[in-house]
């Protein structure tokens, strides 16, 4: 089997992936002016009618076309249809100026209607959901370091959530500069992301830590080579076999689904990007520094010899520093963070 040297690109990547990022949002922000929030995110009319007459979304769409709508088929006949219109707060009495011209509108264009329900979300509820869908992410995302902390070590877990981090600010960054709806199916697409990302990761993290194990005579950055090269075919093939299915979403699909498909089009190949590329190079910067650290506490700092007759010969070789595996290092430095803990405790 042929082994890659990836970690040789480790620094470029971040690089790209850095530059990336803070342009895709500094775009968003500054010169697009935020996100393109969807109706889910805004107060608004929602409306479910029935149209016999209609066939698809794209018909309803079109007979409602100027008031910008979401259309969604309901049900298994394909006739019913929730029709969700934004409110921009410039129309006076909008509920019943909007739901008597989409009533008139559907039925000018397809005959016999009924309106099934309708309902109006205040800007209240809109601002709640928004506010919810940011700590559903957080935490979603601190169960997931618990997960691979008590898994792993503090080590891969830190290295896995800045990996699920890029991603996350990755794809929302691609979607505010491109101005693309975001909608709860947005939130579906992103959580989707992080479950997939992370699950590369931890495939690859878990030939990481066995091939540590197993593998004495490499240093760290080879172990981790091997490991992604034994994985490599295994996470293209599952990246492809993926993006299949999502593509023929993408293109076959309409409205809010054709968003969310492009979302995980963009989000399969940035998170199996940030798993070879973004979380093992930060577990090797991490082990790297450990590995100085041991260094330092086993050989010390050598002292000049006291006297004008003493020289350089005199002082004593520094031993020759542990080898050391990568679940051993993160052990010892635990261990080290523990005793510091204890000691401050003492003092107090």
């Amino acid at each position: 089997m042929k082994v890659y040297n990836i970690t040789r690109f480790r620094v470029p990547a971040l690089i790209v992936s850095s530059f990336l990022i803070v342009v895709f949002w500094a775009y968003t922000l500054v010169v697009a002016g935020g996100f393109n929030f969807g109706i889910d995110f805004q107060a608004g009319l929602n409306i479910t009618v029935d149209v016999p007459a209609a066939d698809d979304e794209e018909a309803v769409r079109d007979a409602l076309a100027q008031y910008n709508p979401q259309v969604q088929t309901v049900g298994d006949e394909g006739v019913r249809f929730v029709v969700r219109v934004a409110d921009d707060e410039t129309q006076d009495n909008f509920q019943q100026v909007t739901s008597q011209g989409i009533s008139k509108n559907l039925t000018e264009r397809f005959g016999n209607i009924d309106i099934v329900s309708e309902e109006y979300i205040g800007s209240s509820f809109a601002g709640s959901l928004a506010t919810q869908t940011i700590w559903v992410t957080l935490i979603a995302l601190g169960l997931i370091l618990l997960y691979v902390w008590i898994r792993f070590r503090l080590n891969y877990a830190v290295s896995a959530i800045t990996a699920v981090f890029h991603d996350v600010l990755f794809l929302l960054g691609f979607i505010g500069a491109f101005q693309l709806e975001f909608s709860t199916a947005t939130i579906a697409a992103v959580l989707t992301i992080i479950g997939y990302s992370l699950n590369d990761t931890i495939v690859i993290f878990d030939r990481i830590r066995e091939n540590s194990r197993i593998v004495k005579d490499k240093s760290f950055r080879e172990v981790i080579n091997l490991s992604i090269s034994q994985s490599l075919s295994r996470t293209l093939i599952t990246s492809l076999t993926t993006l299949l299915a999502v593509v023929a979403i993408l293109v076959f699909a309409s409205g809010t689904i054709q968003t969310f498909a492009l979302s995980l089009v963009i989000g399969v190949v940035v998170g199996t990007y940030s798993s070879i590329f973004v979380a093992s190079p930060i577990l090797l910067a991490w082990h790297d520094r450990e590995v100085n650290r041991t260094k330092k506490s086993v050989s010390g700092t050598p002292h000049a010899a006291v006297g004008s007759g003493s020289s350089s010969k005199s002082r004593s070789p520094a031993p020759e520093p542990v080898r050391q595996t990568a679940e051993e290092i993160a052990k010892a430095t635990e261990t080290r963070a523990k005793t510091k803990a204890k000691k401050k405790k003492k003092k107090k």
